[in-house]
């Protein structure tokens, strides 16, 4: 290493130390105000049940403000996933508020949606104005995208070594080099402290009876991890078709969440349909504990394909995790292993499928879970990913290559 290599690594150390803590304290505090934001609004309307009849008009809001302000940032978290591919312009900053508010009126009203997209993209936002005030440039850009959504995800699910891998695995991993890695970390952890700082609470699951790794429990969980890969396909592509519908068949982007709205506050509210409303805790919690309905997975997709699809704000994660549990627990009246194992499962799995994330996911699960049922976890994760698709929910995902030659076959149909 030569002396003047020395002294720009000498000098780099301690910027990107700096930027990171920034970027975790500004990213965790974010999220800190989200989540109680949002633990607010969901309590407002579990006590207000009649006003999910005015999901139209939250719609209508959510659907005006994109329109009139938020054009540049509407493409959420695909927009981070396109500007680390192909660095053009920093991310407007006006992404954060508006993914807020957006994401907040579409749970005040009892949309299904979820958490994850908002923090990545208050994080990305966020992470994306140092580039001026440092000055740096395209390959710097890039590490702070990796920074931006490390610290939103770690941060508003309380998993920082999850959120890091994440951050790295969702953006390709092959091509993050070294440096992204450890700052990766470093920002996920940064983020995860400001959130307990701001003495913000997550929700806890767990595992308590996990049995031996038999050959007919090997057997159940790539059954599971299968059927969970196809769950996330089945996701991914209901996201993708309500989205296209709704841009087909109406023109005009704001009366799209009015539509929809009507049609889900007809369903939620008038079919009693109250429980695929918002974030869906509170069933994803029972069902570590009792068998869910074989339908509440199916209709947990339709009802948050089609809140996405037109046009309201929130994540897809927590639904994913919606999905995975209440599959795995439904599957208990039919398979001979714990119900909490069968659901924690099904919980990462597809997550795991729809996001092409298997290593951050099998984390995430240990992380959740605890260590003891890591091989079933790691398992699910990994046949789930092999079996969902080359299509995930992130359009603008860079999937590097066929995952199996049968994908190679079909892509050529």
């Amino acid at each position: 290493m030569t002396s003047q290599n020395l002294k720009q690594l000498l000098i780099s150390i301690p910027k990107w130390i700096i930027i990171c803590a920034l970027i975790g304290v500004f990213s965790g505090s974010a999220s800190a105000f989200f989540l109680v934001s949002l633990e607010w609004v969901t309590q407002f309307r579990i006590q207000h049940q009649w006003i999910i009849w005015l999901l139209p008009f939250g719609g209508f809001l959510v659907g005006l403000t994109y329109y009139y302000w938020g054009e540049s940032v509407v493409k959420g978290n695909n927009l981070l996933l396109e500007e680390y591919e192909q660095p053009k312009k920093v991310i407007p900053f006006k992404m954060a508020p508006l993914v807020l508010l957006g994401t907040l009126l579409t749970h005040l009203f009892g949309g299904s949606a979820g958490r994850e997209g908002t923090a990545v993209q208050m994080g990305g936002a966020i992470a994306d104005q140092f580039t001026k005030i440092f000055k740096l440039d395209n390959s710097e850009r890039r590490i702070l995208i990796i920074l931006g959504i490390s610290a939103g995800f770690a941060s508003v699910f309380g998993t920082p070594l999850a959120g890091a891998i994440f951050a790295l695995e969702v953006l390709y991993f092959s091509k993050i080099n070294f440096k992204s890695i450890v700052l990766s970390f470093l920002v996920a952890y940064a983020a995860y402290f400001t959130v307990e700082f701001w003495e913000i609470k997550h929700t806890h699951y767990s595992i308590p009876i996990v049995p031996e790794l038999t050959i007919d429990n090997l057997f159940y969980t790539i059954l599971i991890g299968l059927l969970s890969g196809f769950a996330a396909l089945l996701f991914s592509r209901s996201t993708h078709f309500w989205g296209s519908l709704f841009s087909k068949n109406i023109k005009y982007p704001p009366l799209r969440p009015v539509i929809g709205g009507i049609v889900l506050a007809i369903a939620i509210a008038g079919l009693g349909f109250t429980k695929f409303s918002g974030l869906g805790v509170p069933v994803i919690v029972d069902s570590f504990s009792n068998p869910s309905e074989w339908y509440d997975f199916l209709l947990k997709i339709v009802f948050t394909g089609f809140t996405l699809g037109a046009g309201f704000k929130g994540g897809e994660v927590t639904p994913l995790f919606f999905v995975g549990a209440t599959l795995g627990s439904a599957l208990s009246l039919f398979i001979p292993m714990p119900i909490a194992l069968l659901a924690g499962i099904g919980f990462v799995a597809v997550f795991s499928g729809a996001t092409h994330t298997p290593i951050a996911c099998t984390i995430m699960g240990l992380e959740l879970f605890g260590l003891q049922p890591g091989i079933f976890i790691a398992l699910g994760c990994t046949i789930a990913y092999f079996s969902s698709g080359s299509v995930g929910i992130y359009k603008s995902q860079i999937v590097k290559g066929a995952k199996h030659k049968l994908y190679k076959i079909n892509s050529k149909s």
